[in-house]
């Protein structure tokens, strides 16, 4: 299941536009063994609404990550290291062949987080991967806006991309509907409170209003107050020391 920022206790899962997008794209690109790319600026839900997927569908899964701009080696090492169960020494082209018969028999998708930090060549390597005649599953790139930005700069790539969703901070509209049943702190806060949060603190972020109950949640413990009140919200913004503020 998605785990919440800070693990966040009693936070529900806001189906938002963005996440039921994700998730059908994703769940399309396994149907088809396709390609998927789900992209955004950090703390809009993208990696928690593929795993929180990929876990209630059962679906297997690949997940992996890098750091920045690895050498194809490294991309190829990391995941056949991952399906094999072992270390390994050798060279690329070595490691690419035996890579490409552990993916004959699975998984069902390979998902990459933080692809941003992938090179062209990089996410060539996994298109190869999936495009092989003997291997048959999904590709699932979610990322940073710079993700799509490496695709775009190669048609050949970008063409395969079956499903592609673009996360967005959500509106003030939507932050007023569905912030209410994010967290029961906000149950019975009044909009104008909420949209001061949103306003100073959380600009439409998942992870930024995720931080903010955990702090104001702390904050109502230590006073023994049980609801949320412009003082805590106030008290709260002077904790992150305008860290998240315009």
């Amino acid at each position: 299941m998605g785990r919440h920022f800070l693990e966040l206790t009693d936070a529900a899962t806001l189906e938002t536009e963005h996440y039921l997008l994700a998730r059908r794209a994703v769940l399309d690109a396994v149907g088809s063994c396709a390609m998927a790319v789900i992209h955004g600026s950090a703390g809009l839900g993208k990696t928690y609404a593929v795993d929180e997927l990929v876990h209630e569908q059962g679906i297997r899964v690949l997940w992996t990550s890098f750091p920045s701009r690895p050498t194809t080696r490294a991309v190829a090492a990391n995941l056949y290291e991952l399906l094999a169960g072992r270390r390994t020494r050798l060279d690329r082209f070595t490691i690419i062949t035996r890579l490409v018969e552990q993916l004959a028999h699975g998984p069902d998708a390979v998902v990459v987080d933080e692809s941003q930090l992938l090179t062209g060549d990089c996410i060539e390597l996994l298109r190869y991967l999936h495009d092989h005649r003997a291997t048959r599953f999904a590709l699932v790139l979610v990322g940073g806006n710079g993700t799509w930005a490496v695709l775009s700069r190669e048609p050949m790539l970008a063409s395969r991309v079956y499903r592609r969703v673009r996360f967005q901070p959500l509106r003030r509209a939507d932050v007023l509907a569905a912030i209410p049943a994010y967290h029961p702190v906000y149950a019975t806060a009044d909009s104008e409170l909420i949209a001061l949060i949103d306003d100073h603190f959380a600009h439409g972020n998942l992870r930024n209003w995720a931080a903010f109950t955990h702090s104001a949640l702390g904050l109502l413990a230590e006073t023994g107050r049980e609801r949320l009140d412009e003082q805590i919200i106030r008290n709260v913004f002077a904790l992150h020391s305008g860290g998240a503020h315009p």
